[in-house]
Parts: structure tokens; C-alpha cells; sequence
């Protein structure tokens, strides 16, 4: 490795404090008023079941001005990916190439995405079933509505949560936390920690499948060396969960 490229590469008390500046402006954040919410949640007088969280809530009543805000939210949320891809780049290194974030692999990353759907997906969804009919959550409202004009926004929120969630939880925690010194299944076990943190505000269900999530995406990330199915599968996952799962909901017990 060159002594310049050795030169370009922050120190680990920099990288610590960039690690911590992330977290408290994407995730971190996220995690943090999740959990209060399960907090407040448990201490209400109503049950936990029979408690809800929306997932996607109208911002304006308005279509077109709700539109608008949805909208913004996304590209904000993008904006946060990008600086992360920023913070990855190195002098001659593509960060959207070392992390897999590309379609050089295209067919090879959908099928995997489609494992990752299958093995996710599934038994997530029973999880999630499993654990409101114990109480042991709340009732998960994945959007507000699925009238045509919110569909494809609907779509663009799920690849949106794919490509915030997965890049910066697989493609620049886990770089990060690798060049802090961590260990392996440190970095798994924290990353998946993380996940299931900010998802805290679903109940004790959400908790336990988005940290079973986390631990296999991680796993997935570091054996495959690319973040791409990661965000497709999570992309799929969640159109399913915010476009799907309204439409049958009425015709389930």
C-alpha cells in the first residue's frame, strides 16, 4: 500500500469520532427514539398489543403537498447515504465498488436478494404475527393508505429504507468498525444490536427478528463482499410490508 494512501487514511480516535457523529445524525438516532417509544409504550396503561405505530403517516392532508413531504423525506434520507459513501471514498478506490453498491453483478446479487427474501421474508412475517397474537407487539401499520398516486412513493420509501439501512449498517459500519479494531462477531453482534435498537418501537418481536436480520445480512455482507443484495432484498421486503400487506391485511384473522 502506498505511503500515500497509508497518509490518507484517518486515525482510529478520527474514525471513532466519525463513527459517533454518523450514528447521532442516521441510526443512532433512529435507535435511540425507539426505544423511548417502547418505553413510553410499556409504561401507558394499554396494553402493548393493542397499541399501533405507523410505519409511513401522512404528512399533509392534502395529496399533493403530503406528496411533496414524502418526497423530500426521501431525498434527505439519501442524502445521508451519500455522505457515508463520502466518507468511504479513498484516493483511487471507488466506495460504491469496494462496498458492492453497483451492478457489475446484477443477476448474481437479484438471486441472492431472492434467498435473502425467502429465508427473511417468511419467517419474519410469521415472527411478526406470532408476537401480536402473545401481545408481545404492536400493531405495525406499514402505510396510511395504497390509493394509486401513494404507490410508487411507497416504492421509492422502501428503496429508500434498503439503501439507508444496508449502506451504512453493512457498507460503512462494518468497514468502520473492522478498522477500529473489533472483532468479527463483535461487529456482527453490535451491527445487529443496532438494527433491531432502532426497530424497538414495533415491540419485543420487532426486537428479536430484526436482530436474527441483522446477524444474517452482516454475515451475508462480509462472506459476498457486496451490500447490493442486501438493499434489494430489504427494498422487496418492504414493498411487500407497505404496498402488500395493506391490501390483504382485511382478509386476514
Amino acid at each position: 500500500m502506498s505511503a500515500s494512501l497509508l497518509a490518507a487514511r484517518p486515525s482510529r480516535r478520527r474514525l471513532a469520532w466519525e463513527v459517533a457523529i454518523v450514528l447521532a445524525l442516521t441510526l443512532g438516532q433512529s435507535a435511540l427514539y425507539s426505544v423511548l417509544s417502547l418505553v413510553r409504550a410499556l409504561l401507558r396503561p394499554v396494553a402493548l398489543a393493542d397499541q399501533s405505530a405507523a410505519l409511513n403517516p401522512a404528512r399533509a392532508e392534502e395529496p399533493l403537498w403530503d406528496a411533496v413531504y414524502r418526497i423530500l423525506d426521501v431525498f434527505f434520507d439519501l442524502a445521508l447515504v451519500a455522505l457515508v459513501v463520502y466518507l468511504l471514498w479513498e484516493p483511487g478506490r471507488s466506495a460504491l465498488r469496494r462496498i458492492g453498491l453497483d451492478l457489475r453483478a446484477i443477476p448474481r446479487d437479484l438471486g441472492r436478494a431472492a434467498i435473502l427474501l425467502v429465508v427473511i421474508g417468511v419467517p419474519g412475517l410469521a415472527l411478526y404475527l406470532g408476537a401480536r397474537a402473545l401481545g408481545l407487539n404492536v400493531d405495525v401499520q406499514a402505510s396510511s393508505g395504497v390509493e394509486g398516486w401513494l404507490v410508487p412513493i411507497l416504492v421509492l420509501s422502501a428503496v429508500r429504507a434498503g439503501l439507508l439501512e444496508e449502506v451504512i449498517l453493512n457498507g460503512y459500519l462494518v468497514d468502520r468498525l473492522a478498522r477500529l479494531g473489533w472483532r468479527p462477531w463483535s461487529v456482527i453482534l453490535a451491527v445487529a444490536g443496532l438494527r433491531a435498537a432502532y426497530h424497538a418501537y414495533q415491540g419485543f418481536g420487532g426486537i428479536v427478528g430484526n436482530f436474527a436480520m441483522g446477524v444474517v445480512f452482516v454475515w451475508c455482507y462480509r462472506h459476498w463482499g457486496r451490500v447490493m443484495p442486501l438493499v434489494i432484498a430489504h427494498a422487496l421486503i418492504d414493498v411487500i410490508a407497505f404496498v402488500g400487506y395493506p391490501l390483504v391485511a382485511p382478509y386476514l384473522p
